[in-house]
């Protein structure tokens, strides 16, 4: 690739980028719009919705900027959480590191690069990238002792920046545990495997259970039920009954009747609905008796004594009684509780082994962006491709088209990988968020960095691969040949993958499409569709990703440094801002996010010294290749006893978790009244199992266990 093929992809990224913030700041004061770009706080601005035509709504400015950038991390906290604190932080680190790295590299590397060799450079922008590689560095050089010498500069102002940020995330961590006394997760464990027994139900032998080896801190326990299809059908028919209802008292307030979707005629029968929700809540509720499942939550006295069962090994055989401390109420993932708990571990493999399958099948597309970069490679194995000899049209193909290429793609990987965590069993959100967080990580990284890499190998030729398949060690060699080459791919997937991908999330093309189907082709002028949660699943791998090609391709090919910089920047203000106006908080980790990014920053920091090691070595240059949580709950108890708040927070506790939806009206069943011996036992209401809700809920600190608690205290 040459200089011009990048300049092209810079320009085009850069219009894109441009138009975007441009048309976001006009689309943003539109009163139609209200519920795509302010859906966090829509309740205030619902006040200025219907404001009389004025030149101001359609000029461009950027007040939504100023106001993301005077936001204080404890307005981000209080609004998004501690994981939206913990991803903002993410993206401070990756400046404050990646910003250092560009003035050693920019203004030190970059020119020993470019004048590595003793050659007459005349056309600058006909130049190739690699000529601002380490590619171009003479071997022997004396100089690249340089590049080492930044290369520990880099790695001590990561190791150093990491460290400050791990101890403020600890901090706040543990603010956030004890923010909250009464969060019922604490006092909270989910029981499953709960072996059948045909003498007594599944309650009485919850009961028995822990009355006999947990009398002094058992409390209560609540059975969980299978709820099929008969329910979905109810919770929906609610659901569409209610959107009904206040569509057509907006509409009609003088008429008691409703009008028909379709004809627009008056239905009478729409008035006898609320009975007959009635009638059927009380049908299925005596059928739902009959589906009690092995699973149930029992709830403790104090925190410490529900901390102690959950980690305990109730049993012998570890398929029984297993225990685990239970998510708050409204991050229950309800649909995976009474899956049977000996089919988790045959998921857990059958999931694993389709995410290598993914893996496999995604080298299609890999290869053919790793084609269009090298075209001109291609084109002495196959002559019919000589025939593209106009420039602009070779600058497209190699310089803008093949990051586009793996982008486009890339959007199937989220879906699929929340579709294989859910089918893991995770019993909460946050959980099923967090594993396919991961999961899309790995991926990325074999996909987007290593695969990258060593596909350049395979156009340069197969000898490369075939040595590396008889020696394994050679792998710091292979990427040392070949990443300072594929570097110049990665340069230009940072526009398309950062720069523009900033763009769409900020211009919510869903939201806008859905916005404008739902008023032009159903003829409602209140298109909400709820608020939705932070994707923390899809953008957090994404920041990950450039963050391991800033670490590992700065030295080799410091061209990336700039893009990457600007990609930051914008990056801060377009999340602080989607947190503040869009995203709603309704469940969360607690911060927990944080240990992946610190794993993978030290996991790019280990990469990048073994592929600087092998591209030193291949230069040989001698020189630079040889170069205590739990008491924190004891303590609480033990003042809420003392203050006498522990009553108030067991009635809450064991009213909090709510099975199926249908409002206080909807009770399945009778609560038993409590026993000292026996405990009590609750049947409750759900919430929602989508990711998508009509209204945010409040935001309270969530349940982990000591080992995630010791291991998110302790820097690594």
């Amino acid at each position: 690739m040459i200089l011009s093929a990048l300049l092209t992809s810079a320009g085009i990224n850069t219009v894109v980028c441009l138009v975007c913030f441009g048309l976001y700041s006009i689309l943003r004061k539109q009163p139609s719009l209200v519920d795509v770009y302010f859906s966090q706080n829509l309740a205030h601005v619902r006040l200025k919705r219907y404001d009389p035509f004025c030149l101001e709504r359609f000029v461009p400015s950027p007040s939504w900027i100023v106001k993301a950038w005077e936001t204080s991390d404890e307005e981000i906290t209080s609004i998004g959480g501690l994981d939206a604190l913990v991803f903002v932080r993410t993206i401070v680190f990756s400046l404050r590191v990646f910003s250092i790295a560009a003035i050693m590299c920019i203004f030190v590397v970059l020119p020993l690069n470019y004048f590595g060799q003793e050659v007459e450079h005349t056309h600058f922008r006909a130049e190739s990238l690699e000529h601002f590689t380490i590619d171009n560095v003479k071997e022997g050089s004396e100089w690249l002792w340089v590049h080492c010498l930044t290369l520990y500069i880099i790695s001590c102002s990561a190791c150093i920046l990491l460290y400050v940020e791990f101890e403020n995330i600890t901090t706040m961590r543990l603010g956030y545990i004890t923010s909250s006394a009464s969060n019922p997760s604490y006092f909270t464990i989910l029981v499953r495997g709960i072996p059948h027994s045909p003498e007594e139900s599944y309650s009485d032998t919850v009961a028995k259970f822990f009355t006999n080896y947990y009398a002094p801190s058992y409390l209560s326990h609540q059975m969980l039920y299978r709820s099929g299809s008969v329910q979905k059908l109810v919770t929906d028919s609610e659901k569409m009954y209610m959107i009904l209802k206040s569509s057509a008292k907006e509409k009609h307030c003088e008429s008691s009747l409703f009008r028909c979707g379709l004809c627009g005629a008056s239905s009478p029968l729409m008035l006898s609905t609320d009975p007959e929700l009635q009638r059927a809540r009380s049908g299925y509720s005596s059928e739902l008796r009959k589906k009690e499942c092995a699973a149930a939550l029992v709830f403790f006295k104090t925190r410490y004594a529900a901390l102690v069962a959950s980690q305990g090994l109730q049993s012998p055989n570890p398929m029984l009684w297993a225990t685990d401390l239970a998510p708050e109420p409204e991050d229950m993932y309800w649909a995976n509780i009474c899956v049977p708990y000996k089919l988790h571990w045959i998921r857990k493999i059958a999931m694993h082994v389709a995410s290598v399958c993914f893996v496999i099948f995604f080298l299609v597309p890999v290869s053919v962006t790793q084609g269009l970069v090298h075209l001109d490679k291609l084109q002495k194995t196959f002559p019919s491709l000589r025939l593209m000899q106009r420039r602009y049209i070779v600058q497209l193909v190699t310089g803008y088209l093949p990051s586009v290429v793996l982008v486009l793609f890339s959007y199937l990987v989220p879906p699929i990988m929340m579709f294989f965590s859910t089918m893991e069993c995770y019993i909460s959100r946050s959980g099923r968020k967090k594993s396919a967080c991961y999961k899309i990580m790995y991926f990325m990284i074999w996909n987007a960095f290593f695969a990258q890499t060593i596909s350049g190998s395979v156009i340069d030729g197969w000898s490369a691969l075939g040595h590396l398949g008889k020696n394994l060690k050679d792998i710091p060699n292979l990427l040392a040949t070949a990443l300072p080459s594929t570097a110049t791919f990665f340069i230009t997937y940072v526009l398309t993958s950062g720069w523009v991908t900033l763009s769409t999330e900020l211009m919510q093309p869903f939201g806008l499409l859905y916005n404008f189907v739902y008023r032009t082709f159903l003829k409602n002028k209140d298109s909400s569709y709820g608020t939705m949660t932070f994707p923390y699943h899809t953008e957090l791998p994404r920041i990950l990703l450039l963050g391991l090609l800033g670490f590992t391709c700065s030295i080799l090919a410091p061209l990336i440094l700039p893009p990457l910089i600007i990609y930051f920047c914008l990056a801060y203000l377009v999340y602080r801002n989607q947190i503040l106006n869009v995203y709603s908080t309704q469940y969360q980790t607690g911060g927990l996010y944080w240990l992946l990014v610190h794993n993978v920053t030290i996991f790019s920091l280990v990469l990048m010294q073994i592929i600087a090691l092998g591209v030193f070595g291949l230069k040989k240059s001698t020189v630079a290749s040889s170069s205590t949580i739990p008491l924190v709950l004891v303590d609480m108890d033990r003042q809420d006893e003392e203050s006498g708040r522990m009553k108030e927070i067991h009635r809450k506790v064991i009213s909090a978790y709510c099975q199926f939806n249908g409002g206080n009206s909807f009770k399945l069943g009778n609560p038993v009244p409590p026993n000292p011996n026996e405990g009590e036992t609750r049947v409750l209401q759900p919430t929602s199992e989508d990711d998508i809700n009509p209204a945010p809920l409040p935001t309270r600190p969530s349940q982990h266990t000591s080992l995630e608690i010791e291991e998110l205290h302790q820097p690594k």
